[in-house]
């Protein structure tokens, strides 16, 4: 799932050699459907995209792993689609023989029993585990939570900014909604770096040895609900707490419920964010009229501007390329087009984002856009319930960043950076910058003994 690499490589022989471009297409024909899943698609998906919302906007595929899917590409169909209560989130109604011949979810949740948890589960249960979390998960409790992202950003910067050059994906966008979420969740300090190591596994930063993602989750899953445990007898103010608390009716959650839902929060509580400061940066760096004009804005102590900017960088190359999976349980028409029931259907959020019919200019990166109604989050029930802290982090990393290095610039050929393959989320492995360095006013902290 998140970062799950493609299955296959790229086939090797003089057709894939004989143009690596992203926009290529070994076809000849100015009509055929350029090639999907490769690692140049993986670079800029945005081409074949478009040909898909023209040509076959609701398109069956065999994924890399063996699954046969319905890409959703157009936004009116896809706003369909994540809001369609016949499109169901639990695996359960995925087709068994589609079923044996690939993989769906998070690889490890099932053998861990982390399945229940709010991306895999349908109303009734989703209304009630939902309702628990939004009393724990409250826009108060993330605006609280302001100083505590700022000084986690400051302090990373801190790391790196008398050198002069860093990997802002590994020091920075990597490690920042790692440790916000853990200290949101509750995790101790001390403990915070093994939830680094094994969030790294689990979306393969920069590879791992195999079946080291499932090892991570069971490892995760191990850890929350011996978390779990010590914090019933000893409640605090943080989201496990919260959790355990909380009560719908007379409902509570279950240990096994508690464990699935903080790992689903943490799990996408960072990757989502990683990706959207990564992205953001990139974005940023490769137009710097835009970025001129954030800088000048946050110089001024305007915010408007942050708003929009982080929206905008949502939309036009945003953290998920493609929402979670979905698998019809009742016969469905989604764009003219039949779905059968038990078969599965990811619809394409980046393709969506960028539909000429409800974005003017949709290849235009523009950070004052105002009719902005992206589906970077998603739409309907399954909405990101962690959107409000993924914003506070982007534009705190950003503007902190914009601030202190204002000469920040790109450290490689943009054709070098390799982005992460995999279905749901878009990411880079790395962004190289180099920068002025800051002048130093001591010894450059340790980020792990700091934070």
């Amino acid at each position: 799932m998140p970062d799950q690499p493609y299955a296959t490589q790229p086939p090797a022989g003089p057709d894939a050699q004989s143009d690596t471009r992203p926009d290529a297409c070994p076809n000849t024909r100015p009509d055929a459907q350029p090639p999907l899943f490769t690692w140049e698609f993986a670079a800029d998906p945005y081409p074949a995209y478009a040909w898909l919302r023209e040509h076959a906007p609701v398109h069956r595929t065999t994924l890399p792993s063996g699954v046969d899917a319905w890409l959703v590409t157009r936004y009116a169909d896809a706003r369909q689609a994540l809001a369609d209560g016949r499109l169901s989130k639990n695996p359960a109604h995925h087709s068994e023989q589609a079923h044996r011949t690939g993989r769906v979810g998070i690889p490890g949740e099932r053998s861990a029993d982390l399945m229940t948890h709010l991306l895999n589960i349908d109303p009734p249960d989703h209304t009630r585990l939902r309702r628990l979390v939004s009393k724990a998960f409250t826009p108060r409790r993330v605006a609280e939570f302001e100083p505590r992202v700022q000084q986690l950003t400051d302090r990373l910067i801190d790391s790196f900014a008398a050198r002069g050059s860093a990997d802002l994906i590994h020091e920075f966008a990597f490690p920042l909604p790692i440790y916000a979420i853990c200290d949101l969740l509750g995790v101790p300090p001390e403990d915070q770096d093994d939830f680094r190591d094994w969030a790294g596994m689990m979306i393969r930063h920069g590879g791992g040895p195999r079946g080291g993602v499932a090892r991570a989750v069971k490892r995760m899953r191990a850890y929350l609900l011996e978390l779990i445990h010590r914090k019933r007898a000893d409640l605090g103010d943080d989201l496990i707490s919260g959790l355990i608390r909380a009560s719908d009716h007379g409902e509570h959650l279950n240990e096994n419920e508690a464990a699935a839902m903080a790992f689903i929060l943490l799990f996408a509580g960072f990757e989502t964010t990683v990706n959207l400061i990564g992205n953001g940066l990139y974005a940023l760096l490769g137009h710097p009229e835009q970025r001129a004009l954030l800088q000048e804005s946050v110089a001024a102590g305007e915010t408007a501007l942050l708003g929009t900017a982080v929206e905008e960088l949502l939309r036009y190359d945003g953290p998920v390329e493609m929402a979670t999976w979905r698998f019809a349980t009742r016969p469905l028409s989604i764009g003219g087009v039949d779905i059968p029931v038990g078969d599965p259907v990811l619809v394409v959020l980046a393709a969506a984002d960028r539909d000429p019919a409800r974005f003017a200019d949709e290849n235009v990166l523009d950070l004052a856009r105002k009719d902005n109604p992206h589906l970077g989050f998603g739409h309907g029930i399954h909405y990101c319930i962690g959107a409000p802290l993924a914003r506070l982090e982007g534009q705190a990393a950003l503007a902190t960043l914009l601030t202190r290095l204002p000469d920040l610039r790109l450290a490689a050929d943009p054709a070098e950076l390799r982005w992460r393959g995999g279905l749901i989320m878009r990411g880079l492995r790395a962004l190289p910058v180099e920068f002025t360095p800051e002048e130093a006013s001591g010894e450059v902290p340790d980020p792990a003994a700091t934070l």
